[in-house]
C-alpha cells in the first residue's frame, strides 16, 4: 500500500499510471474464482486509488483557484 506522502511526490502522470494499474489490479482480483480471491488485496487497490484520485483533483482545484 502507498502512503498518502510518497503519492503527493508523484507527478500527475506517475498519478494516473497508479490509478489504471490499481484498477487493472482490482479488476483482475474480482474476476477470480470465489475461493481464490483475496479481501485484502481489493482493499488496498480500491484505496490506492481512492488516494491517488484524491490528489489529483486538490491538484486541479489548487490550479483552478
Amino acid at each position: 500500500m502507498t502512503k498518502m506522502q510518497d503519492i503527493q511526490k508523484k507527478s500527475d502522470s506517475e498519478l494516473t499510471e497508479l490509478v489504471q494499474s490499481s484498477r487493472d489490479e482490482l479488476r483482475q482480483e474480482r474476476f477470480k474464482d470465489k475461493m481464490s480471491r483475496k479481501a485484502s488485496v481489493i482493499r488496498n487497490a480500491k484505496t490506492e486509488i481512492a488516494r491517488a484520485l484524491t490528489e489529483l483533483t486538490a491538484r486541479r482545484n489548487k490550479e483552478t483557484k
